[in-house]
């Protein structure tokens, strides 16, 4: 089967024409067969390259402490109201089918609110056809996805058509079309131009809906949220500039729904971090372990920059680069990792079709360092955690980028069980009892 499917892509490559038709066939089917559920919802998606899944769970906590019920469909998890359950499916957007099916069972349980992650290969596939969006949120762009799109500007393209379907798209009754936007990101203006009945502008340098005198913390950040009709000052107990301006996109679209500044502060003060996106794991340790999604250069530096400044010892990181994706990111990523991390680890991440071995190449290519110098190449994901946890003493902190809270490593056509987060949590526990008898 999958030498077939094999076949039939390098036939009908990603983007051909047929394959796009058949996309947008499947879409229209799925949407006749649930009968346009999300046009029953008041619909926020939100787009970029980073901060997705942790500004939708954000707004999701503001509209649930709003008293709305609210369904969610990320990357990481699904919610509807308050139950949640994991997104197995390596999908950010899920497959027409599936989604109209979890949309229909929202309103079924009669979800007031549908909060969405859009990616851009969801755009062109086809896959939120005949989902009516009446909030378009706008988190950042960076070169990611450039295999796929080709160029950055067909990538951004792509992602502005969620917005000016604003324009074009039928309206609700009561219900005005909005977009949050960045502004701080270089590109946010592409975005702002798009028409829509309301604008929103946020960030930290720009925008009216800003963040001000922030104080970075151990246990997250401190700043000031300033909206036009007020300002509240807001203890988020997730660490990161990025996620300080998540914050704002949420509060923002939040206030597009005119929910009150009282409650987006209640709401964000409760937000714990999202499994797999700067998730503690704490197994009595003297030591920070950090698992997070970071698997782009930028994301990546900013992982470290904020661990680099948090840790008092050695920056330990395990990292490597997802095959069949952008291969030019790779040398970036290690060049990244030789500049912060004190030792490095290169190991596995999702290798796909490719060789690990010709993957680490590339990867290595941008550290200057020799095996045994602060660098080791171990291609067992399992291992080279087990190796970082090893060389971990009080002080220092190990973070395990790239895979988050995902479940499973793909290798060739087979999903492989392996969750850093359980690994990570065994060698604990087995260290940690050693160390006690």
């Amino acid at each position: 089967m999958n030498s077939l499917k094999d076949f039939l892509r390098s036939i009908f490559p990603d983007r051909h024409p047929l394959r796009l038709f058949y996309h947008k066939c499947m879409a229209v089917l799925a949407v006749l067969r649930y009968e346009f559920p999300a046009n029953k919802m008041m619909v926020v998606a939100v787009t970029g390259s980073k901060g997705k899944t942790t500004t939708c769970n954000m707004l999701h906590r503001i509209f649930t402490e709003a008293g709305l019920k609210t369904g969610m469909l990320t990357t990481v998890n699904f919610k509807i109201g308050e139950f949640e359950e994991a997104n197995l499916e390596k999908q950010s957007t899920l497959s027409p089918f599936l989604l109209q099916k979890k949309i229909r069972e929202m309103v079924s349980a009669r979800c007031k609110v549908l909060v969405l992650e859009v990616t851009s290969h969801s755009i062109i596939q086809s896959r939120i056809f005949g989902i009516n969006v009446d909030t378009a949120v706008f988190t950042n762009i960076e070169n990611e996805h450039l295999d796929y799109h080709g160029t950055f500007d067909d990538y951004m393209q792509t992602k502005g058509r969620l917005f000016s379907a604003l324009n074009t798209s039928a309206r609700k009754p009561n219900l005005q079309k909005c977009s949050v936007v960045n502004v701080d990101d270089p590109n946010g203006g592409y975005f702002t131009a798009f028409p829509a009945d309301q604008v929103f502008e946020y960030g930290i340098q720009k925008g009216t809906y800003v963040a001000r005198n922030l104080q970075s913390e151990p246990g997250g950040t401190k700043f000031l949220l300033k909206i036009p009709n007020g300002e509240a000052e807001v203890l988020l107990k997730i660490p990161g500039r990025i996620n300080v301006y998540n914050a704002l996109a949420a509060a923002a679209a939040a206030a597009a729904m005119h929910v009150p500044l009282t409650v987006i502060k209640s709401a964000l003060e409760k937000m714990q971090p999202i499994q797999g996106r700067l998730e503690v794991i704490d197994e009595g340790q003297p030591f920070t372990v950090i698992v997070d999604y970071a698997h782009t250069e930028k994301s990546l530096e900013a992982l470290l920059g904020l661990f680099r400044e948090l840790t008092k010892g050695k920056l330990i990181l395990v990292f490597g680069a997802t095959g069949d994706r952008d291969r030019t990111k790779r040398p970036k990523m290690g060049e990244i990792a030789h500049k912060f991390a004190d030792t490095i680890i290169l190991t596995n991440d999702d290798p796909y079709t490719e060789s690990p071995e010709g993957i680490a190449a590339e990867v290595r290519a941008g550290i200057p360092r020799t095996e045994g110098n602060g660098f080791w190449q171990i291609l067992d994901r399992r291992e080279a955690i087990r190796l970082a946890l090893a060389l971990a003493g009080p002080g220092d902190s190990v973070l395990l980028a790239g895979k988050g809270a995902e479940e499973f490593q793909v290798v060739g056509h087979q999903k492989i069980p392996h969750d850093d987060r359980v690994v990570a949590r065994e060698c604990l526990a087995r260290a940690v009892d050693v160390t006690l008898n």
